[in-house]
């Protein structure tokens, strides 16, 4: 019998090269590619010498990767490789030698350069760049390209808060007539909506709520109508619910522009800490510049820098504030204080805070409702941060609109915003809804649509 030898392992191995972004994305990436050989060419190093010194998100991950770096050093040499935790191997390598049709002098072409030179030698390469463009560079080189899938989910996929269920007249009833219904199994995950819909009749419906123990519940009828503003579709109402629900501590609301999103996060943080006195005051950010950037560049004091960045939040507001109302009736009242003048008051009651994103790092907010607007620019791992910034008694709720991404190296399955409702979906202290018809206005609805 012919004996068979067992396997190289090396003959089995991939050869992954990291561009820079990918280590800036993600600084635990270099644990994520199992037991394969690892190769950042000698220009990732630099890049990240340049980037090490900033004060915002890629700084810190590239000082996260240097520190990795230089602790591998004692394992060996990173020229030679050094073994990875997972089994595999990293080293360091030198840029590429010459590529027809490509100047070296760029980054990028020096970071292909060197995969394109070690699949020459043999090596089984896969080049990684959240860059598009360097991705379709590699290819026309021959090179296997692909996007850093950590952290990603499928978008077309996401879980969207609620679901629709045919059922009969009589379950309908029966759901009318209880308060809690015991029929379960019908939703999947807490806070979760269901629709009912009577079988062959889709003018009978009802509303229901998923509780943790899987019953059904009634939307509360405390929540219908929240700063002087109804719900205008049946995703805004159970938005409605969740923002205003205390035991709920993080909602996420995704939806395309004039869907409400914000609008309601606004008037449910203004609801619940004007009157209802549920939170000390109202914390509003949103990401400056993708990746939350600084907010130097902008002219004036911080608050009037601010101002220009947070004009849709002071939008939103003023149209909340256009009228007064009363603490205890919630009726309508006339009022001498335009709703400019009512803005600046709680400002300068501290009842409201505009705060770059910048600024909450490394802060404990208790006690607050705290609106992310925008949150589609942010990184998976910055939405973790903020969230962990939350403290006791807070409520944080993150809007954004993934068709809208203003950051190069996101898109709607790697944003920080889908990838926390999709994870998050199973937990009781979570609550998400997509929204999916504009309600801006007709010409805004049009726009969102067909453009």
């Amino acid at each position: 019998m012919k004996k068979t030898s067992a396997p190289n392992p090396e003959a089995t191995r991939k050869t992954f090269v990291l561009d820079t972004n990918v280590l800036l994305h993600n600084a635990d990436s270099i644990d994520s590619f199992a037991d394969n050989n690892i190769v950042l060419p000698m220009t990732v190093i630099e890049e990240l010498d340049r980037f090490k010194a900033e004060s915002n998100e890629l700084g810190r991950n590239a000082r996260q990767v240097i520190r990795a770096l230089d602790a591998l050093r004692g394992l060996g040499s990173l020229r030679d490789g050094v073994p990875t935790p997972a089994g595999g191997t990293l080293k360091i390598v030198m840029p590429g030698g010459v590529v027809e049709g490509m100047q070296l002098s760029q980054e990028d072409n020096r970071i292909i350069g060197a995969a394109y030179q070690l699949k020459r030698k043999g090596e089984r390469v896969i080049f990684v760049s959240k860059d598009i463009n360097a991705r379709i560079k590699a290819d026309a080189l021959g090179l296997q390209a692909m996007d850093f899938e950590k952290q990603k989910v499928n978008f077309d996929e996401l879980y969207s808060g609620y679901r629709e269920i045919c059922v009969s007249r009589k379950k309908i009833v029966e759901f009318y007539e209880n308060d809690l219904w015991e029929r379960r199994g019908l939703g999947e995950f807490p806070n979760e909506f269901i629709i009912l819909r009577e079988r062959g009749n889709n003018r009978q419906s009802a509303l229901a709520r998923v509780m943790e123990s899987g019953r059904l519940r009634h939307l509360s009828s405390q929540y219908e109508r929240v700063w002087n503003v109804s719900a205008r579709n049946k995703e805004q109402r159970m938005a409605m619910e969740l923002l205003m629900d205390p035991d709920v501590a993080l909602v996420t609301l995704v939806g395309q522009a004039g869907t409400g999103k914000t609008l309601l996060a606004m008037a449910a943080a203004l609801h619940t800490t004007l009157r209802f006195r549920q939170y000390e005051r109202i914390l509003v950010s949103r990401p400056i510049v993708p990746l939350g950037r600084d907010i130097g560049y902008l002219p004036g004091a911080k608050e009037e820098k601010l101002s220009h960045w947070m004009q849709p939040i002071f939008d939103n507001l003023g149209y909340l504030l256009h009228e007064s109302a009363d603490h205890a009736t919630g009726k309508k009242k006339k009022s001498k204080m335009t709703a400019a003048d009512r803005i600046d008051e709680l400002m300068r009651n501290r009842v409201l805070q505009l705060e770059a994103l910048t600024y909450i790092r490394g802060r404990s907010i208790p006690n607050q409702y705290i609106i992310i607007d925008e949150a589609q620019n942010l990184t998976p791992h910055e939405v973790k941060t903020i969230i962990s910034r939350a403290g006791e008694g807070s409520k944080m709720v993150l809007t954004g609109d993934p068709y809208q991404i203003d950051n190069p190296y996101l898109d709607a399955s790697s944003n920080g915003l889908t990838y926390t409702a999709e994870r998050l979906k199973t937990h009781r202290l979570h609550g998400h809804i997509t929204l999916k018809r504009s309600e801006r206005s007709e010409l805004a609805a049009v726009a969102a649509e067909q453009l």
